[in-house]
């Protein structure tokens, strides 16, 4: 689908669930300096309820203070209604709306108080919005490689879901670990049967994992001919609508050294350091 990869950097991820309020000065400070490495897309914040996520009720000011004039990255934001995808698309800034889709009916309700068939009605309505204001949507197929509910979860349950999810208009989905359940081997099978089955869908990977697990699960999605990859610099953040044995995120740093040693990391190595200095200070000072 695509002929290079493709390193999503996930601040609003590693922020979300923070209890302390981080200024939204800091928040431009940290972003700005991540615009600066030259990652495919910038995941930057949420028009969710403040209720739900407090951490993310400043996204629109955050995006009002960034300088966007030299970057080659692209924005994204995390919607989880029709309000949130209306309210996303008024800025041009934003190239796309991620939109998380749970194959898990217990994560979905706890993720977004929305049953599996009434997702669907809403993805369907974001897609419309999305084409309207000229942007595209990112389905986040969460729990994606299995879940802690006991809810029905096969390989199988994934193919289908892609499946419905393409005919819907969805060109990019991304597999979404959210619990860090993943392993090789199912990494392995689901791109390595659902990349060839849908050539019109660029198919990502977020992954959660602990400090030993991350070589295996990049490799296994990188050789099976995922070429799109979520990470959060130093691991920081996770869904806070999971379970509370989270592993973290996939730490950027480890992506950017796997893709070193393949010779397919076109970041810049004295930015992405200058950022993950800024992220050392925004986090220990927030947390």
């Amino acid at each position: 689908m695509q002929d290079r990869v493709k390193i999503i950097e996930c601040p609003r991820d590693a922020m979300q669930g923070i209890k302390t309020l981080i200024p939204t000065e800091r928040k431009v400070q940290y972003i700005q300096s991540l615009l600066r490495v030259g990652f495919d897309t910038i995941d930057f914040g949420s028009f969710v309820s403040p209720k739900a996520i407090p951490q993310m009720a400043d996204t629109a000011k955050v995006l009002e203070g960034l300088d966007l004039s030299k970057t080659t990255s692209k924005l994204l934001a995390i919607v989880a209604n029709q309000r949130g995808a209306e309210d996303a698309s008024e800025f041009d800034e934003i190239s796309y709306l991620g939109y998380p889709f749970s194959i898990s009916e217990n994560f979905q309700m706890r993720n977004t108080h929305k049953t599996i068939a009434q997702s669907v009605l809403i993805l369907d309505d974001i897609l419309n919005i999305a084409t309207k204001s000229n942007k595209e949507v990112v389905a986040y197929l969460s729990m994606g490689f299995g879940n802690p509910y006991g809810d029905p979860w096969d390989v199988d349950i994934v193919g289908e879901w892609t499946d419905k999810l393409s005919k819907m208009g969805v060109k990019i989905i991304s597999l979404s670990d959210t619990i860090g359940s993943s392993t090789p081997e199912t990494i392995r099978y689901l791109f390595s049967n659902l990349i060839p089955s849908y050539p019109d869908i660029e198919f990502g990977a977020h992954l959660h994992t602990t400090y030993s697990s991350w070589f295996e699960k990049i490799d296994a999605a990188y050789t099976s001919g995922c070429m799109r990859f979520d990470g959060a610099i130093q691991g920081f953040g996770g869904c806070p609508m999971a379970k509370d044995e989270l592993t973290g995120n996939m730490p950027t740093e480890k992506l950017l050294s796997y893709f070193t040693s393949k010779k397919v990391n076109g970041l810049n190595a004295l930015s992405f350091e200058s950022a993950h200095n800024e992220a050392t200070k925004i986090f220990s000072a927030y947390h």
